[in-house]
């Protein structure tokens, strides 16, 4: 039988051992009802209670009388015996420091700046002992220094950026003004940086408070996920970011206006993170309070001081501001002053005060017809202005990557123009009236259509063939010159030299590696080619253009980069996703068509070799040979060439060809390997041939500092594109190359 094992039950048992029946005489627990037990108490006088029941104390509320002594005697053998932590081994701190109690003693910086591989922002002055007497301890500096979980990850040219920024915007490099341009080419980690500067500036200052108290991070639509992505990456959960990608307006109203009224040392959603979109269309909110930093990435929008976003991010009240942007200089010089008038207004003056001292005369020495005179001025004013910009502004190109990511070899390849595209190209030039108004100086909307029509020519008839069944101007009669029987339901690589060298890139690269490949475009037509292509020869793809969604966006980036992701082509269209997304998961990539603005080319081809790549990464950027493609081209190299004097301050950029050669666009070369080629006179080549060193015993091709070679079919080191050079190719450039930097040969 079970028995209890209650104290009371224990006791009882133990006393019933000794004497057992005595104790069963001595006492009978009452059995009768409750009252009727009462009254046989009363009338006997007795009170039947169990031995093991001890009685209860009195309560009273009057205080136990102790004399003086007593009582503190009491208190001193109370307050003798020290605190100890119920916990067995414990090791921690003892709370020696009060709640609510200011810490006593000199303010200390909020991390450790002799640690080993500290980055220090600012160091206080030294004092002499005479002066450490006499500082008020309440309002002595203290060093700033970054958070070793940030600092610790940091790569050299990052932590100088760092330090760079946090000394604009502290106005420690000018005074006065509290603005900087990040200029970093495209995969150096400009993201990074402004995290960790972000960071720095929410929570700690030399006078040992957080510098400010919120933030606003504005970036292309498809990047805010990537921003809020990357600060949970980098700080694990330190902090906690408000991201708006979309919502109704009330409800994006309501969000702003809840950021906004935060207010205190420890904010809780200090930093806000929206597309420009948004920013523009809900500015009245974030203008009703202050921000203490904004940083708009992609800041190369901005290049209108006109435009909406423009005004409604000047009119945002905080003084710090910081632009971030691989490419600055798009298209002219003038939009350059936009930027730098964004981040500081008046360092540069007013627009037409900018024009008249630095833009005309900077452009008049930069033309091919400049006379030494203007040359020489040219050169004073640019000297002036890099002086005036580059204290906010920071630089560095891609070379420094090559210490760090494997190498790239950039490649222009020609195509040569099927029988089909040449007999088109020649009839629009034919018939196109826009011709003649274009080479007069006029340019209407009729002209614009026709550049458009020409460069959807070149990437594949198909994409014309209904403005040749409606017979509209320039494509007349053209109808009959397709095959019998042609239909666009289905593609036909062979009826255009880029599509077939395309065509046979993919084919080699699926059958001979497990590379992956992005394919980008400007016209989601051409994306719809791609797709007919894949579909054609069962590759796997997916498609990112506009009419995506920005939460699948990330979605399917994410997707195509894991190593087990079955997709072999990346489709990108350049307008919607050729800023900020990170394809690391392939290393090969087809620019099939050229923009006017270099950059959008510049910021699509970095998509591939950024942190994070293994292998060895190729750039085929695709041109047609003598067609307009390369007029294109060449107005790139010219726009290229002036980010390179005014941003990378490169001396011995030549001046490649005159304003008056670049009009030349409705012309067709058909005896030229390259008609870029020809322009820039390569001293390599002799007979087509390549020869290293050049005859004359140069070591360049030309002044043009940034090609490295041209190559025939001999000279191509990529297998993949040898394998496809003779279907279409007349011609290829190695450009940009980084194999020479890792030592091969």
């Amino acid at each position: 039988q079970r028995r209890s094992l209650a104290p009371s039950q224990l006791a009882k048992r133990k006393a019933g051992d000794e004497d057992e029946e005595e104790e069963e005489e001595d006492w009978q627990p009452p059995t009768g009802r409750k009252r009727q037990k009462a009254a046989a108490e009363t009338e006997s006088g007795e009170c039947y209670r169990s031995p093991f029941r001890k009685p209860l104390a009195p309560l009273t509320n009057r205080p136990h009388c102790l004399d003086s002594s007593q009582h503190e005697a009491f208190i001193r053998s109370i307050l003798s015996k020290p605190f100890k932590v119920p916990i067995p081994n414990y090791k921690g701190p003892l709370g020696l420091r009060s709640l609510g109690v200011k810490r006593a003693g000199l303010r200390g910086p909020l991390h450790d700046p002799f640690e080993e591989g500290a980055l220090v922002l600012y160091e206080p002055p030294v004092l002499s002992a005479h002066d450490q007497l006499k500082i008020d301890k309440d309002k002595a500096p203290v060093h700033v220094v970054v958070d070793p979980v940030l600092s610790r990850v940091l790569r050299p040219h990052q932590r100088e950026g760092v330090k760079f920024l946090w000394d604009c915007v502290t106005s420690r490099r000018i005074p006065g003004s509290h603005g900087c341009i990040m200029a970093d080419e495209m995969g150096l980690g400009k993201t990074l940086q402004c995290i960790t500067l972000m960071w720095t500036l929410l929570r700690q200052s030399p006078d040992c408070k957080p510098e400010i108290e919120k933030a606003v991070v504005v970036s292309p639509s498809s990047l805010v996920r990537n921003w809020y992505n990357e600060v949970e990456k980098w700080l694990g959960g330190r902090i906690q970011p408000l991201a708006i990608d979309g919502g109704s307006k009330e409800e994006i109203d309501r969000k702003l206006a809840g950021f906004m009224s935060q207010h205190g040392l420890r904010v809780p959603s200090p930093i806000l993170i929206i597309s420009y979109e948004t920013f523009r269309l809900h500015a009245e909110v974030l203008q009703k309070g202050t921000v203490g930093l904004v940083i708009c990435d992609e800041g190369h929008r901005l290049k209108n001081s006109e435009n909406q976003t423009y005004q409604a991010l000047n009119s945002l009240n905080t003084p710090r501001r910081v632009l971030i942007s691989g490419t600055p200089i798009q298209n002219d010089l003038l939009e350059y002053f936009s930027l730098v008038h964004f981040v500081n207004s008046g360092i540069l003056g007013t627009a037409q005060e900018f024009k008249r001292h630095f833009e005309m005369p900077i452009l008049k020495g930069r033309d091919a017809d400049a006379s030494e005179a203007e040359r020489h001025k040219g050169e004073e004013r640019l000297k002036e202005l890099i002086s005036i910009v580059n204290r906010c502004l920071i630089r560095r190109t891609s070379d420094i990557l090559s210490k760090y990511l494997p190498v790239k070899i950039e490649q222009v390849v020609c195509c040569r123009l099927t029988p089909l595209q040449t007999e088109l190209y020649k009839n629009f030039l034919k018939q196109a009236k826009p011709v003649e108004e274009l080479k007069e100086g006029k340019i209407s909307v009729s002209s614009l259509s026709s550049i458009t029509s020409l460069k959807k020519l070149c990437n594949h008839p198909a994409l014309i063939y209904d403005k040749c069944v409606e017979e509209e101007e320039g494509f007349i009669g053209a109808l009959g010159l397709f095959p019998s029987g042609y239909s666009t339901k289905s593609v036909e690589p062979q009826l255009s030299g880029k599509m077939l060298v395309l065509d046979y890139i993919l084919a080699v690269t699926k059958s001979t590696s497990n590379d992956k490949v992005v394919l980008v475009s400007n016209y989601t037509q051409t994306l719809d080619l791609f797709e007919k292509l894949c579909r054609s020869r069962r590759y796997l793809y997916v498609r990112l253009d506009g009419t995506m969604s920005i939460k699948k966006r990330a979605k399917i980036v994410e997707r195509f980069n894991s190593s087990s992701s079955p997709e072999f082509i990346f489709m990108l269209s350049s307008k919607a996703g050729g800023c900020g997304l990170n394809l690391i998961g392939a290393n090969r990539l087809v620019m099939f068509d050229p923009d006017w603005n270099p950059a959008n080319d510049e910021q699509a081809m970095a998509r591939v070799w950024r942190d994070g790549q293994k292998k060895m990464c190729y750039i085929y950027r695709l041109l047609s040979t003598g067609t307009i493609e390369e007029k294109i081209f060449q107005r790139q190299t010219h726009k290229k060439a002036l980010s390179s004097c005014v941003v990378d301050e490169e001396q011995d950029v030549e001046r490649h060809f005159s304003l008056g050669e670049l009009k030349e666009l409705f012309t067709l070369n058909e005896t030229t390997t390259s008609d870029t080629h020809d322009k820039i006179k390569c001293r390599r080549c002799v007979n087509g041939h390549q020869v290293r060193p050049p005859p004359d015993g140069s070591d360049c091709t030309s002044d043009l500092s940034q090609w490295h070679h041209c190559a025939d079919r001999r000279g191509l080191q990529d297998s993949v594109l040898r394998a496809a050079w003779d279907a279409a190719v007349t011609f290829t450039f190695h450009h940009h190359s980084h194999e020479e930097q890792r030592g091969i040969p």
